[in-house]
């Protein structure tokens, strides 16, 4: 074919392309909203971000949190995977700090009633 025949079916084409009609797939009213258009469960932040900023106020919501995480809780929605992950790093801060008190405290209340 040569080119000057090619090139106006092709112009034909385009000019064409706005005059279709489209017809919907799916029916409106059938609407199905995605997994990421739902809402995040505690106010819209997810489960794992509440258990962070809860957990200043109340610690046990961390170890809530990294139970949660450890047993792949963010696999119902992959979202609440960063919340969860750093109520786990501040579960795991938290019992470093109480580990490191008790150890002090325990030392320092031995070494004062051998004196």
């Amino acid at each position: 074919m040569p080119h000057s025949v090619m090139d106006k079916r092709q112009a034909k084409d385009v000019a064409e392309h706005g005059k279709t009609k489209y017809t919907l797939i799916k029916d409106v009213e059938d609407y199905q909203p995605g997994l990421y258009e739902k809402r995040l469960p505690c106010f819209g932040c997810g489960l794992g971000w509440f258990s962070f900023l809860f957990g200043f106020l109340f610690p046990p919501m961390w170890f809530y949190a990294t139970i949660l995480y450890f047993g792949n809780y963010y696999r119902k929605d992959p979202r609440e995977r960063a919340g969860l992950a750093a109520s786990a790093i501040l579960a795991l801060g938290c019992s470093v700090v109480v580990l490191i008190f008790l150890l002090i405290r325990l030392f320092w209340f031995a070494s004062a009633t051998t004196m």
